[in-house]
């Protein structure tokens, strides 16, 4: 099972002005956290350590029907 996961961006201001979300698919937490760690921008790697607890606690929504792993879509500042 695959679930959709709304994740709230961890880097804080002033590094980033307003925040984000993030939407992904995955089957777990830790799939999750792997794909936004592989996505996410080297210039900011020092918050790397924020990523799971927002993976951990980002809205999820389980999906009925089988899909790919990946990020869908970013919204950053």
């Amino acid at each position: 099972m695959k679930y959709f996961y709304l994740v709230d961006y961890w880097i804080p201001f002033p590094a980033s002005e307003y925040g984000g979300v993030i939407s992904v698919i995955g089957a777990n937490d830790n799939e999750v956290h792997d794909l936004l760690l592989d996505w996410r921008d080297e210039y900011n790697s020092e918050y790397d350590s924020r990523i799971m607890e927002r993976v951990v606690n980002a809205h999820k929504f389980a999906l009925a029907d089988h899909h790919q792993s990946k990020i869908i879509d970013t919204f950053t500042t």
